[in-house]
């Protein structure tokens, strides 16, 4: 997130914190913006998978190609209304790293994952239609046909976004599960210090869906042996059945270009996740692969299987 002033955090708290606010700016925003185009059987990408797993460096990566866009921090805080957005004037905001402290820089035209604001809105009942106008919005603000989504919660809507853009693409990166769960574990104490010093980030992130880590945390799927968050157990645990999940019901689903992070510099797979989403060449420059060392101690066996069903997306 931006390091936003009291009168924008006022704004996002009135303009996000109120759901009735965010339908009755989507109503608006379609009274006045939206257009009759047929958006369904474009090849929309959608790149999911746990926090943490490149997930924000391919969506900044694939954002620079032409003919897709995604919703950006301007947007803020009326998501809802992309085109509305556009009337109201930002300041423009020196590029400064994200509060992650992992060395991406983000400023007001930086994409990232607001398309969650519309699903906390209908999550009892994915209305397509809606769903479509929305995406169609979004597509008629930026002058574009082929919407790009990075939203963490996509792996549980696969189906359903199939069912409604059949032609779309979905990109999971899956990283090495004892790094990736250090990495989760570092940025949940980090966000615990940040939303304990300041509530309006607990707020901000609950707006936009976010519960990966810090006070708002939510687990993926239910535990079983850890619940401890401040163990790494715990996270490699949520990373096993995370990606068990991902592994049985989409390895084969050819919708799905699922894959493993650490060969994001690899050409000859940079070469395929390209001719999948159908872009230009993807620059293996763009991507850099960290490796901490690790001196926490950790379930031999749980890692042993977590490993085990990496190698799977590794192969």
């Amino acid at each position: 997130m931006i390091n936003y002033s009291l009168i924008h955090q006022l704004l996002h708290e009135i303009f996000l914190g109120n759901k009735l606010i965010k339908k009755s700016i989507f109503e608006l925003e379609k009274i006045i913006f939206l257009k009759k185009n047929n958006i369904k059987n474009n090849k929309h990408l959608f790149i999911t998978g746990m926090p943490r797993s490149g997930t924000t460096a391919l969506l900044n990566v694939l954002n620079k190609k032409t003919e897709l866009c995604s919703l950006k921090y301007k947007n803020m805080p009326f998501v809802m209304g992309p085109n509305i957005s556009k009337l109201f004037k930002s300041k423009k905001l020196i590029k400064s790293e994200r509060y992650h402290k992992d060395n991406i820089f983000i400023d007001l035209e930086s994409p990232e994952s607001f398309d969650e604001i519309f699903f906390l809105i209908y999550k009892n009942n994915i209305l397509f239609d809606e769903l479509i106008n929305f995406i169609s919005l979004v597509l008629s603000s930026y002058h574009k046909e082929r919407y790009l989504s990075k939203n963490n919660n996509n792996y549980l809507k696969i189906n359903d976004l199939l069912n409604i853009f059949p032609n779309s693409a979905f990109i999971v990166p899956v990283r090495e599960p004892l790094q990736h769960s250090f990495s989760l574990l570092t940025q949940h104490k980090n966000f615990i210090k940040l939303q304990t010093k300041n509530n309006f980030v607990l707020k901000y992130m609950n707006y936009l869906g976010h519960y990966e880590f810090g006070l708002g945390h939510k687990s993926w799927f239910k535990p079983i042996n850890y619940i401890d968050k401040f163990d790494i157990n715990y996270w490699l645990e949520q990373w096993y059945l995370y990606y068990s999940y991902i592994y049985k019901r989409y390895l084969n689903n050819e919708s799905c270009f699922i894959f493993a992070y650490e060969k994001l510099q690899n050409r000859k797979l940079l070469d395929s996740l390209a001719n999948f989403a159908q872009i230009d060449m993807i620059d293996e420059h763009d991507f850099k692969i960290s490796s901490k060392k690790i001196n926490l101690d950790f379930d031999k066996n749980l890692y042993f299987k977590t490993k085990n069903l990496y190698d799977n997306f590794y192969d």
